[in-house]
């Protein structure tokens, strides 16, 4: 018996309907090419971890001073967790409590904004985060926001344009990294005009800690005071998120954490972030990052061949932003159309996009997921002409063609297990 249908025997005999959608969902992340840039598939390591009994233990508060006893063991996992994370990134500091991402970004304007205090950050149709300021989050309606875009002719950050309106509004924070960059992110451009205009910079690097843990793409560490992350997307690990400062930074971070947001840290997870970061480590992992940038590119050119418009022109990383305008469909059309096809991503606002939020332009595709499959460059086209198809399918109204895709997807994924089911 494989380890994923031992682990889930005795959920079978305890709740069939719960364990019948668990592996119903498990074929569905099989059958597909999954092209969520902010997804991943896990080892069967992450997994195990999250499901011990360490779920069974509360612990408020940091190791050494929590408010519960019984708590010897869990220190150990936290502590090892943050060694981990402080060697890997070469940070002075590391809080491995943080939920998920978007809390994450909120300790930060806890600990070092005032409501009412002036940030920045990238805006939201450019590729920001909606932590980062936008109208719509509690960081956009309780602190004043500043947002900075791209330049509409090459799709790139306008630090001009950052820089005076830095110099004007004197942020108190200011935001780098966002959730639909396809290129670099100048860590040092953005700290020269922080020190300028004596901001705090956070580099929020969710999307992409995997590629700096792997060496795949520069570090902020040493540019940017903060860094915040993510522990899924490129770095493969589970849903949470960790804070990394320098050791100045440090007590106002944690402080926010807890007990400024947060009550007690989810165990489990914590020790599937140690596990994690223990694999991201490894010489393996720096090739694994090396190889989704490669098939990111290889991804694009196969596109930009066959007529997709590329914002920015192509991509630096794992995430490549399309737009479809010239392909006479809307993004959500389109994207709904890949899911029945096989291909699985996100409808996306691209920049100075005239269509609405919810009906976009755009697709936004990734390829750390099918990188961890073990696809490759060679595969790249072939997946790129699977698009196209059901792009043109779903715009000449040929659903019957969609299925047709579909089933080849099927077989061609057949060749490329999953950590965590088997048939």
């Amino acid at each position: 018996m494989s380890d994923s249908k031992n682990l889930m025997r005795r959920l079978v005999e305890a709740d069939s309907e719960v364990a019948q959608l668990i592996d119903a969902e498990g074929r569905r992340q099989h059958d597909k090419i999954r092209l969520i840039a902010s997804e991943n598939y896990v080892s069967q390591a992450v997994m195990e971890a999250t499901g011990t009994l360490l779920t069974n233990k509360y612990s408020e508060g940091y190791a050494g001073k929590r408010y519960y006893e019984g708590q010897q063991l869990i220190d150990e996992v936290e502590e090892l967790a943050i060694s981990r994370a402080k060697s890997l990134f070469g940070v002075d500091h590391a809080n491995v409590q943080p939920y998920s991402g978007s809390p994450a970004n909120l300790a930060v304007y806890l600990a070092f904004a005032q409501p009412g205090d002036t940030v920045m950050g990238m805006s939201l149709p450019m590729g920001g985060h909606l932590t980062h300021g936008w109208s719509v989050s509690a960081t956009g309606k309780w602190f004043n926001a500043v947002h900075y875009g791209v330049r509409k002719d090459t799709g790139r950050v306008d630090f001009d344009e950052v820089a005076e309106l830095a110099r004007q509004h004197r942020p108190k924070l200011i935001f780098c990294g966002g959730t639909a960059i396809p290129r670099t992110v100048d860590f040092a451009a953005f700290a020269k005009i922080a020190q300028e205009v004596d901001a705090i910079l956070v580099a929020d690097i969710a999307h992409i800690a995997g590629l700096v843990a792997g060496g795949a793409h520069p570090s902020p560490v040493g540019h940017a005071e903060v860094v915040t992350t993510t522990t899924h997307k490129t770095l493969r690990g589970p849903r949470g998120a960790m804070l990394m400062s320098t050791e100045e930074r440090a007590k106002a971070l944690d402080k926010a954490v807890f007990p400024g947001l947060q009550g007690g840290p989810h165990n489990h997870t914590t020790a599937a972030i140690a596990v994690a970061l223990r694999e991201a480590a490894t010489p393996d992992f720096a090739d694994y990052a090396t190889r989704i940038v490669a098939n990111a590119k290889a991804l694009a050119a196969a596109l930009t061949e066959r007529g997709f418009d590329l914002v920015s022109g192509g991509t630096d990383n794992h995430l490549i932003l399309a737009d479809l305008t010239s392909k006479d469909i809307g993004g959500k059309p389109a994207a709904k159309a890949l899911d029945r096809a096989g291909v699985e991503l996100n409808f996306n606002t691209v920049p100075f996009d005239p269509r609405k939020p919810f009906d976009p332009s755009g697709l936004r595709i990734g390829t750390a997921a099918v990188t961890t499959r073990g696809m490759t460059e060679a595969d790249m086209p072939k997946i790129a002409a699977w698009m196209d198809d059901a792009i043109s399918a779903a715009h000449d109204g040929q659903e019957d063609k969609l299925d047709d895709i579909a089933g080849q997807i099927r077989d061609f994924c057949a060749a490329y297990p999953i950590p965590g089911w088997t048939e």
